[in-house]
Formats: structure tokens, C-alpha cells, sequence
């Protein structure tokens, strides 16, 4: 592609029709838009989703699902994931899907076997999930330089699938279909469960009498988070990763008074990294053995 021509300039330049304005889909759309395509009609139903088109789709035709489509050379589904089944059936059964369109899906839980019934119309089927968490705004076009996409298609489209990552300035991270579920369940681990934890974290420091929870584990948690990516199982610290059962049973011994959820994941996610640690060698197994015995029965007494 010839970068010294305008985006609105450049050849082979593709009708996009956004499905859903959510803050997913009108990012995406405008991501296209600015790589040069032209984005020829959107779909939103909320009163958010319309002002959300509004400002990222600025002079882009609102229209139904089925008229969307029908206007479009790519047509762009961000739905929820549980309305994505349908809505495809239902653009396939009214005719709305045309041969040689392209069809994608931005669902980290599926692969292109979701978008099947478009197929005997001739569509082209594409998922491509991006990694990050969106608000719906202009900031969010910045977040995706760089930012890795989930890709799964048939292998003959490809190429076409990364190449419009590359167009959105992602990078294109293939997954294969049957390791989609495993994929987006890495994912929710990572990043719904880490909001999960620190909220949790914030709350029982709060309890403790902390009046600024988050400026004390901002710090803390940001050099966790750092030495993690950078050095896996081996930046495991703490008393679980020491095998420091005495100190973790004080700590079952108050989270039993203060939370039982909050006791149940220290539970869980202690015998996970004592299984970790041991795995990596960082716990010796004697002390391993310890510590484990003081999870289960604490585990056991909060069952009984």
C-alpha cells in the first residue's frame, strides 16, 4: 500500500458496515475507517450506542441489521456473544449475506464456525478478537497500536485476516478454532479475574484500616505485574511460594471472620501457586507438604 496517499485515496478500499455500536464495534469501524475504508452504515440500538456511532462514525447512516448488510463488502458483528448465533441465522435466512462478502465476528469465545450459516450464501468468514478492554472513545484507537488480535479463519483467508489487523495497526496472534474456548478462557483469567482480585485486595485493606488502598498497591502491583510477564512462575513471592504454612493459616484464620468469598479465593489461588511454585522447584516439597495440609483442612472446615 502506498503510504504517501491519503487513507480516503487508497485503492481496493472496502464498504464496512458496522453491526453494533457498542464500544467494540464503532472503535473497530473507525479503526477501518481510518485505514481507508469507507464505512457505509451502522446499526445501534441504545440511546449510548447511537451517540457512540455519532462520535466515532461521524456522518454514517444509522440502519437496520439487514440493511447494514446489505450495503456492505465487509460486514462487522459486534454483538454479545450470545446474540451472535442468531443474528447470523438471521441475516443468512433473509438473504442479506452476498457471495464473496466478507463476514466478521470480534467474540473472543468463538471461531468462524459460529458465522456457518452464512456460508452457502458465499460469505467469507473471519474472527478476529481484540485483546484489550475498550470505553467506547477516540482513546481507544491509540490503545490498538500494537495491541494483539485473536485470529481465526479458514486457512485460504488468512492472510486477508491479518492483513486487516495490521490495517487497525493490531498484530495478529493466530489461534486455531478448537483452541478458541481455551484462548478466551486464558484471557478472562488474566484480565477479569486480576479486576476481581485487586478490587477484592482494595476492599479488605479498606477493612483494615488503609484510607488509600490503591496508592499502596498501585506500586506493588505494577512491579508484580511487570516481573510476571517478564519471568513467569519464577517471580512467585510471599508466604505460599516460601511455604510459610504458618503465616497462611493466620491468614485463613481472619479472611474466616471478615469474608467467606474472599477465603474461598485465597483458598484456591494459594493451592494454585503452591502447585506452581513446586512445579518450578521454588518450593521444597517438605515444606510443600505442610502448607498443603493447612489448606486442605482449612478448605475442608469451610465446606463442613
Amino acid at each position: 500500500m502506498d503510504e504517501s496517499l491519503d487513507p480516503a485515496d487508497r485503492p481496493a478500499r472496502l464498504a464496512v458496515g458496522v453491526i453494533g455500536a457498542g464500544r467494540v464495534g464503532a472503535v473497530l469501524g473507525a479503526a477501518l475507517r481510518r485505514a481507508g475504508h469507507h464505512v457505509v452504515a451502522v446499526s445501534a440500538v441504545s440511546e449510548a450506542s447511537r451517540r457512540r456511532a455519532e462520535e466515532l462514525l461521524p456522518d454514517v447512516p444509522l440502519a437496520d441489521p439487514q440493511a447494514v448488510a446489505e450495503r456492505a463488502d465487509l460486514v462487522l458483528l459486534t454483538v454479545p456473544d450470545d446474540a451472535l448465533a442468531d443474528l447470523v441465522t438471521g441475516l443468512a435466512e433473509i438473504g442479506a449475506i452476498s457471495s464473496g462478502q466478507i463476514v466478521v465476528h470480534t467474540s473472543g469465545r468463538f471461531g468462524y464456525s459460529i458465522l456457518d450459516p452464512a456460508l452457502p450464501a458465499g460469505a467469507l468468514p473471519l474472527a478476529l478478537h481484540p485483546v484489550m478492554t475498550f470505553t467506547g472513545t477516540s482513546v481507544d484507537l491509540d490503545r490498538l497500536v500494537g495491541c494483539s488480535f485473536g485470529v481465526t479463519a479458514p486457512d485460504p483467508l488468512r492472510p486477508m485476516a491479518e492483513a486487516l489487523v495490521v490495517e487497525m495497526s493490531g498484530e495478529p496472534e493466530w489461534i486455531e478454532e478448537r483452541h478458541r474456548p481455551l484462548y478466551h478462557a486464558a484471557l478472562a483469567i488474566g484480565a477479569n479475574h486480576l479486576v476481581t482480585l485487586v478490587a477484592e485486595a482494595q476492599d479488605l485493606l479498606t477493612r483494615a484500616g488503609v484510607e488509600h488502598p490503591s496508592r499502596m498497591l498501585g506500586p506493588l502491583l505494577g512491579a508484580a505485574l511487570d516481573n510476571a510477564l517478564r519471568a513467569g512462575d519464577a517471580a512467585l513471592t510471599g508466604p505460599v511460594a516460601r511455604g510459610d504454612a504458618g503465616t497462611v493459616a493466620v491468614h485463613i484464620n481472619e479472611l474466616s471472620h471478615v469474608s467467606r468469598e474472599a477465603l474461598a479465593a485465597y483458598l484456591a489461588m494459594s493451592r494454585l501457586t503452591a502447585d506452581r511454585a513446586l512445579a518450578a522447584g521454588l518450593l521444597d516439597p517438605a515444606r510443600a507438604e505442610q502448607l498443603l495440609d493447612v489448606l486442605a483442612d482449612r478448605a475442608n472446615g469451610a465446606r463442613a
